[in-house]
C-alpha cells in the first residue's frame, strides 16, 4: 500500500489553522537558507504557500554563498527577537560549521527540533513526527520491530534513531562503514531512508511485507526523487512515495510546531 501522506498532512493543517486563529498574533517563521539547491528551493516554495494557507508568516533569507559562519550565525541572532521560529534550511556550504549554526537556535524557537534528544523542550523533529502520524494512521508499532535507519544526518538518520530506539525498536543505523548494508536492509521490518541517493535501495534489498520510508530526496533528470526503487512498492506492505510521502507531513508539522511554540510562550 502506498502511503497518502498528502491526506494526513491536510488533517494536520486543519488543525494548525484552528491553532493559529487562536492565537493573539500571526505567527511568524523565517527560513535561512545559502546557495540553495533544486531540492531546497522546490521545498521552500512549497513551505511558504502552505505557510499562507494556515495563517503563518514565512520569511525566507537566502544569504551569500560566501557568508562566514560566525556571519551565518550573526544573522540568526538578529531575527530572533523578531519571529517565533528559526529553520535553517540544509544543506549548507561545507565551510559553515553547522553544528554552531543550529545551537545558535533556542529551542523554544527552533520547530525543527533539532535539540532534540539534548535540549530540555525540543519540539519532535518534523521527519520523526510524521513517522509517528504514519504508524498511527494505519496501525503499527515500532515496539520490538528491526529497523534499518540508513544515514546519520541531522534531519533523518540521527533523529530518527533516537526516536525509535525510546519506542523499544531494536535499530540498526545503515552507513557507507557498514560491511554488508544491503544484507541489513534484507532482515529489516521496517527501513527508513534519508541519505539522498537516488533509487538507491531496489525490490531486492526489501523482505517481502516491510514497511518502508523514504525520507531522502534528490534531482534526477529535472525531477524529485526519493532513496527507494518505485518497484519496492510491490513488495513492500507500506512504502511512502516521493513527491507525496513523508515531505508533505514534514511541513505540516513544522508549522504545528511553530505554533505551539507562540501558544506556549
Amino acid at each position: 500500500m502506498i502511503i497518502d501522506g498528502k491526506a494526513i498532512a491536510e488533517r494536520i493543517y486543519g488543525e494548525v489553522a484552528a491553532m493559529a486563529s487562536a492565537c493573539s498574533r500571526t505567527p511568524r517563521l523565517a527560513a535561512v537558507t545559502c546557495n540553495p539547491n533544486f531540492e531546497t528551493r522546490k521545498y521552500l516554495e512549497l513551505k511558504k504557500k502552505k505557510a499562507a494557507e494556515v495563517g503563518v508568516t514565512l520569511d525566507v533569507i537566502e544569504l551569500k554563498d560566501t557568508i562566514s559562519t560566525e556571519e551565518a550565525v550573526a544573522s540568526i541572532e538578529a531575527l530572533l527577537p523578531s519571529v517565533d521560529g528559526v529553520v535553517v534550511q540544509l544543506p549548507f556550504p561545507p565551510h559553515i560549521d553547522r553544528e554552531l549554526l543550529l545551537n545558535s537556535i533556542p529551542a523554544d524557537k527552533d520547530p525543527d527540533g533539532f535539540g532534540y534528544g539534548e535540549k530540555e523542550g525540543a519540539c519532535l523533529p518534523p521527519v520523526v513526527a510524521a513517522l509517528a502520524e504514519i504508524a498511527k494512521t494505519y496501525g503499527f508499532v515500532f515496539k520490538d520491530r528491526k529497523v534499518a535507519v540508513l544515514g546519520q544526518g541531522r534531519l533523518v538518520g540521527m533523529p530518527v534513531a533516537t526516536f525509535l530506539k525510546r519506542e523499544g525498536a531494536h535499530v540498526t543505523v545503515v552507513t557507507e562503514e557498514n560491511i554488508a548494508p544491503r544484507e541489513i536492509l534484507k532482515s529489516a521490518e521496517i527501513i527508513v531512508s534519508g541519505i539522498g541517493k537516488p533509487h538507491f535501495i531496489t525490490v531486492d534489498d526489501v523482505p517481502s511485507g516491510s514497511i518502508v520510508f523514504d525520507a531522502g530526496t534528490s534531482e534526477d533528470g529535472g525531477f524529485m526523487v526519493g532513496d527507494v526503487h518505485p518497484n519496492v512498492a510491490f513488495k513492500a506492505a507500506l512504502i511512502t512515495p516521493v513527491p507525496g510521502g513523508i515531505g508533505p507531513i514534514t511541513i505540516a508539522v513544522l508549522l504545528r510546531n511553530l505554533v505551539s511554540l507562540v501558544r506556549h510562550e
